[in-house]
């Protein structure tokens, strides 16, 4: 429970952090939802007037039209305010949902792939897309009515207070019920719409899961059991929405039951006080205006309080996506890189590397005590047996991770700071042409520049027998390439970039000999390029590229 207490806590806070840069926004709702309950007011009190002067004083219809007009004209500043308040609220929920993504965006960079790796893209297109538009509805309606739904009422009960006293009693006895009950259903609705935003997240994984195997799905005749799996994790979604629902339904069926009480109080009240029925009290100064007047503004009362259990659902909503994208910021908290100040000095010609240590959570230190100087131009091989930690220094070269110890500087800069050129052991290739390919990492590169990179990791006679040239479409990584192929053409995103540090992670694994060879011969003219080159990899051709070789044994430099 103390858990549960926390991460709400965390989660309200993270809302309101939100809100800071929309306060103008949502006071100018405010004031506007304000002026159109004024407006409400005045709206009322010009209907009751008519009625009383047509049905009381008996007023010529001739009398009554300039009062008409003005009655027409405050509806139409009622209409004014209304729409200029929903008009704030979603310029707020705008800009705060783009600066949430904006946070996403950069709390993934800071992340780096290594710790993306485990999450499905699934799961981050929902944070992306569903968890954030669920924070609209808490934005654009919920914080303004906060406000409206304790101001409003109270401007209306101090005009009813003017009228008669113990008719605005009846309407303030009801009203703290209303919050009273919102707050316990409340309580229920934010844990389920949390597992609502869970569950959401786990069926379009699950989905998307199987329809990437769905070929190994069929080879093995596990189709029937997949899509019954699937079925199930629908069924649990369905379940949790249902329940979200019948929470919104409650809080709203509450709501309408103490307002209708408290309005059908107030009408018997005015009603048997017009007939003469109630003596005590103001009853006796009862008139039909003021009894007509009161009866009209009792609905609007509660309106405010109606529009909040509207939107109560949203808060709840945005307090299950807070929740997620608050654990995201912490943990991009945890693991940012710590950039901070060069030391005056630094050199802008080398690679420095002083006492780098590394730990992964259940693997222990898999980097320990690295020192190494690397010169700007140079091609050097990361050599040692699988699992020495290779990888892992160059996910810390290249940013990706943070070191626990340590210091690491890029010619001069932080690593993260400036370009780098990545090449693993599977080629990133989008489905589209191969100029779409190439432009991820050039976007300016012109028709020249890529024909150019391509002859230069030799797919110029390939892409020759092409039909489209440049824009023969691709499937998605690579699919109409074979594996050695596909890697030439990442291979030529390098050639396109800027980057003057590129680091490969066993750029031939898994290739045969014949597509591992074209490969090679791509990374030669790519070593000449005067490029810095850093190749974690265990195959000898690759070794003879490198001008030096770096060994690690168990995380530990054995000769640099």
């Amino acid at each position: 429970m103390k858990a549960i207490t926390e991460s709400g806590r965390r989660s309200r806070d993270w809302l309101r952090q939100q809100g800071l840069v929309v306060r103008s926004w949502h006071h100018a709702a405010v004031l506007l939802g304000l002026a159109q309950t004024l407006a409400i007011m005045a709206q009322m009190g010009l209907i009751a007037w008519l009625v009383h002067a047509l049905v009381v004083e008996q007023v010529p219809y001739f009398n009554l039209l300039w009062p008409g007009a003005g009655l027409a004209l405050v509806i139409l500043l009622r209409a004014l305010a209304q729409a200029a308040q929903e008009r704030c609220g979603q310029r707020a929920s705008a800009r705060v949902r783009q600066q949430v993504r904006e946070q996403l965006a950069s709390y993934w960079a800071e992340l780096g792939p290594v710790r993306l790796a485990d999450r499905s893209s699934a799961s981050l297109t929902n944070q992306w897309v569903e968890q954030v538009e669920a924070l609209d509805g808490y934005y654009a309606r919920y914080l303004p009515q906060q406000w409206l739904a304790l101001l409003s009422p109270l401007a209306i009960l101090l005009l009813v207070f003017w009228l008669d006293w113990l008719a605005a009693l009846f309407l303030l006895f009801a009203a703290p019920l209303i919050p009273l009950f919102m707050a316990l259903v409340g309580m229920s609705a934010e844990k389920i719409s949390q597992q609502h935003v869970l569950e959401a997240g786990r069926l379009a994984g699950h989905f998307l899961d199987r329809v990437r195997s769905l070929t190994s799905l069929q080879l093995f005749g596990q189709v029937g059991a997949a899509t019954h799996s699937v079925a199930l994790a629908a069924e649990r979604y369905r379940a949790v929405t249902m329940r979200t629902l019948r929470v919104a339904f409650l809080s709203s069926a509450v709501l309408e039951f103490f307002a209708s009480v408290a309005i059908a109080v107030a009408a018997m009240y005015i009603g048997f006080g017009l007939l003469g029925y109630i003596q005590y009290g103001p009853a006796a100064q009862l008139t039909l205006f003021s009894g007509l007047f009161i009866l009209l503004l009792a609905p609007e009362f509660f309106q405010p309080l109606r529009s909040l259990a509207q939107s109560y659902h949203d808060r709840a909503a945005a307090l299950g996506a807070a929740d997620g994208l608050c654990a995201l910021q912490l943990e991009s908290a945890a693991n940012r890189v710590q950039t901070g100040s060069l030391t005056p000095g630094a050199d802008a010609n080398n690679i420095h590397i002083q006492n780098l240590a590394l730990a992964y959570p259940g693997r222990g230190r898999v980097l320990e005590g690295i020192t190494l100087e690397i010169a700007r131009g140079q091609v050097v091989a990361l050599v040692g047996p699988s699992g020495s930690g290779k990888s892992s220094l160059l996910h810390c070269i290249a940013g990706f991770v943070q070191p626990d110890d340590g210091s690491l500087s890029l010619f001069g800069q932080a690593p993260g700071q400036q370009a780098i050129a990545w090449l693993g052991q599977r080629p990133f290739l989008i489905q589209g042409s191969w100029a779409d390919n190439l432009h991820l990492t050039a976007p300016q590169a012109d028709a020249a520049g890529m024909l150019r990179a391509i002859d230069a990791v030799g797919l110029g006679p390939l892409l020759a027998t092409q039909p489209r040239g440049l824009e023969t479409p691709l499937g998605e990584g690579g699919r109409g390439l074979s594996g050695g192929q596909a890697q030439r053409l990442a291979l030529a995103r390098v050639w396109l970039s800027d980057a003057e540090l590129v680091l490969l992670d066993e750029p031939t694994a898994s290739l045969d000999q014949q597509s591992e060879a074209e490969v090679i011969e791509a990374l030669r003219g790519l070593a000449g390029s005067g490029r810095t080159l850093i190749i974690a990899t265990h195959h000898p051709a690759l070794m003879a590229l490198a001008e030096r070789r770096i060994e690690l044994v168990k995380g530990r430099l054995v000769d640099g």
